[in-house]
């Protein structure tokens, strides 16, 4: 008997499907789309309303002979892509490229990649859904015609190889906005005045507030000292005992934006970091003991529906582990945006049973700490809210007031299990020391701290993500690509967390914002996403949204092509000379961050790493350690004399030695750079050489 065929993206999700549905079934992977526009001509035909031009993928010729060949022999054909608009035109491509009708039940989906949602999906299948399809290509050919037509401009007047685009036009105009706000601010000075007390052996402090009960700002430095002059004289009394309790909500599941938010925070991971383990995760692979399964569920999703089985899982799961005062009485059901797109779920583990220690041992460390923070925060969301007692001192001294905060825990909650980061710091509270209304304090000292206004932060990957979710520019699909082409195109680098905007990308957008003001706008871009959304909801013809964009866009392309002006970018010189031509290299912008390349190019192709010298010396040979980048861009130390010394290590030594044995100690890469010594750690803790 012929067997049914089921065709999804990739193999590692063949590979799990495979073993849920068993005999009977052939699972094969298309290898992402098989069908999609050309790259070398603009591949709509504008003449014709817009129709687009769809070849076969080079490269791809032989994978379709053989899934036609797998379709020819198979009596069902299931295809099984993934349950967005995306996946679902990969499937209507595959439809008919393989000769399947569209309108046949052959479509499955499943949010997470497990027996049941899988032999559910089989038991159900549906017609391809055109309205996502429609969306999908709605999407597809209004960012072709955004970047075919305004790319050759920027080619022509700037430099050869920018790109413009819809979302990452305006996620470039945000960074570049956030870097004039900081060339423009002009710090302010002002002053505070801490107080701390002691009663009994316990210390705490206090805050000066102002003056008379309401808040005064201390400016210059004389404002600080006729307090302190003043209040030294006085005798410190609290006037105020206000106690209350807060309460602090459970943070609800994860969603594509806030898991990249953060993993970002947490981790520093950059958003396509998290999202490659993240798919592997959703895709399965073999676990000690279970075999090959998915572990999280669909990871490219704005919704935060939680199904009812995974909540009486999740639920059971807390009173057995946690007991039941962790518990709530009824599940927690958090809402979800209105653009969101509720056939989905949150983010979640696909079996709560399956806890992050237990697959710590087949997993990658990337794909380990991604599942631990989306199994912590899917528990989390179901446990217990915390409880904390909160007081706050009212402090006279004369006619000066200070305040004095703390805070005890009177239930952990979900605390227990995790705990939010923040954006930015949270103001510190201290922990309670009792006091009575009326009561004199005993000062210790009064301390006056010169301080200055800071300009905005710019941009991380996580906090430039969440402005992006915030002003609807974009989809749970589109961060992660936005942020690696505009990195990639050389408009914006990353120095540490922070993403910078180059030369090159403050002229690219300053010619975006004078001549394509429509494309850089975050409202009219927000409203053409909303646009794409009621094409999904079969509310809108997506080639009539094309049609009413066109005419006015081509309007723009026209006459900025006449206004703009040959610009020239001048390279920055180094001191280095080529070592094949004889010339000053030049600095670059890469994918990567900056390098040297021979200003001779075409003539001369060579290029060089920049050296960065760390101060320390080879543990080995006693050479100078330099920083370098491995082809994937992340960051290790090597010694000057290699290959003659074969140094290497992805943690950074320094010149600190071991207090017990002596041996060279090394600072972790990561948040907190945690110095370790590898001899005495037996390497527990830390940082494997290359």
């Amino acid at each position: 008997m012929a067997e049914k065929l089921v065709i999804v993206e990739s193999p590692s999700k063949a590979a799990t499907i495979k073993k849920y549905l068993g005999k009977g079934y052939n699972v094969v992977a298309s290898m992402g789309h098989v069908i999609d526009l050309p790259k070398s001509q603009l591949a709509i035909d504008v003449e014709n309303n817009f129709e687009p031009k769809y070849i076969t993928i080079r490269g791809k010729g032989d994978l379709i002979k053989s899934l036609k060949k797998e379709a020819k022999s198979a009596s069902k054909i299931y295809l099984a892509t993934d349950p967005d608009r995306e996946g679902e035109a990969i499937s209507w491509h595959l439809a008919n490229t393989l000769g399947v009708d569209a309108n046949s039940k052959c479509r499955i989906t499943f949010n997470e990649i497990t027996k049941k949602a899988v032999t559910n999906a089989i038991k159900e299948p549906r017609e391809i859904d055109i309205n996502l399809v429609d969306a999908q290509q709605a999407r597809r050919v209004l960012d072709r015609i955004v970047g075919y037509k305004i790319s050759p401009i920027l080619w022509k007047k700037v430099k050869k190889g920018l790109s413009a685009g819809r979302v990452q036009s305006v996620a470039t105009k945000l960074i570049c906005d956030r870097e004039e706000e900081i060339n423009a601010f002009v710090e302010k000075e002002y002053w505070t005045i801490d107080a701390s007390f002691l009663k009994g052996k316990k210390k705490f402090g206090a805050r000066f507030f102002g003056e008379g009960g309401k808040k005064k700002e201390l400016l210059c430095e004389k404002d600080a000292k006729d307090v302190v002059n003043s209040v030294e004289k006085e005798k410190f009394i609290v006037k105020s005992v206000q106690k209350s309790q807060k309460k602090k909500f459970s943070p609800p599941p994860f969603i594509t934006s806030s898991l990249q938010q953060e993993a970002g925070r947490k981790l520093g991971f950059t958003t396509a970091r998290t999202m490659q383990a993240a798919q592997t995760l959703y895709e399965g692979m073999n676990i000690k003991g279970k075999g090959h399964v998915g572990l999280i569920t669909y990871m490219r999703t704005d919704s935060l529906r939680i199904s009812d089985d995974a909540l009486l899982e999740v639920r059971g799961y807390i009173s057995e582990k946690f007991g039941e005062k962790y518990l709530p009485k009824s599940p927690k059901v958090y809402k979800t945006k209105k653009s969101a797109q509720d056939a989905h779920e949150a983010i979640r583990p696909s079996d709560v049973t399956i806890t992050p220690d237990s697959i710590k041992s087949s997993v990658t460390p990337d794909q380990y700490k991604i599942y631990k923070l989306i199994w912590e925060r899917f528990v989390a969301c179901q446990m217990t809210d915390a409880l904390f007692d909160v007081v706050t001192y009212g402090i006279d001294a004369g006619k000066y007031n200070f305040r004095a905060n703390g805070q005890t825990v009177a239930f952990d909650g979900f605390t227990l299990l995790y705990t939010e980061s923040q954006d930015q710091e949270e103001e510190k509270v201290s922990k309670i020391v009792e006091l009575e209304k009326d009561e004199e304090l005993s000062l210790q000292s009064l301390s006056p701290d010169q301080h200055f206004t800071q300009p905005p932060q710019r941009f991380t990957e996580a906090s430039l993500v969440k402005a992006l979710e915030e002003m609807g520019i974009g989809r749970p699909s589109t961060y992660s690509p936005t942020i690696t082409t505009i990195i990639s195109r050389g408009y914006v680098v990353r120095n540490k967390k922070n993403l910078v905007p180059t030369e090159l990308g403050m002229i690219v957008n300053s010619l975006m914002c004078e001549h394509f003001k429509s494309i850089v706008d975050v409202d009219f871009t927000a409203n053409m996403e909303d646009d794409l959304d009621k094409v999904e909801e079969g509310e809108k013809e997506w080639k009539s949204l094309i049609g009413e964009f066109y005419s006015p866009f081509m309007e723009t392309v026209n006459e900025a092509e006449e206004k703009i002006g040959d610009i020239e970018i001048k390279d920055e010189v180094s001191d280095t000379v080529c070592d094949k031509c004889g010339a000053l290299m030049v600095y670059k912008h890469g994918k990567f961050g900056k390098f040297l390349a021979c200003p001779q190019f075409p003539k001369c192709r060579n290029t060089m790493a920049i050296v960065k010298e760390i101060g320390v010396k080879c543990p080995l040979c006693s050479s100078p350690v330099i920083e370098k980048k491995s082809k994937r861009g992340k960051i290790f130390f090597g010694c000057t004399s290699y290959p003659e010394c074969s140094f290497t290590s992805w943690d950074k030594p320094t010149n600190d030695k071991c207090p017990e044995c002596g041996g060279v100690m090394y600072e972790k890469m990561t948040r907190g750079n945690k110095k370790y010594c590898p001899s005495c750690s037996e390497n527990k803790n830390g940082g494997d050489k290359k």
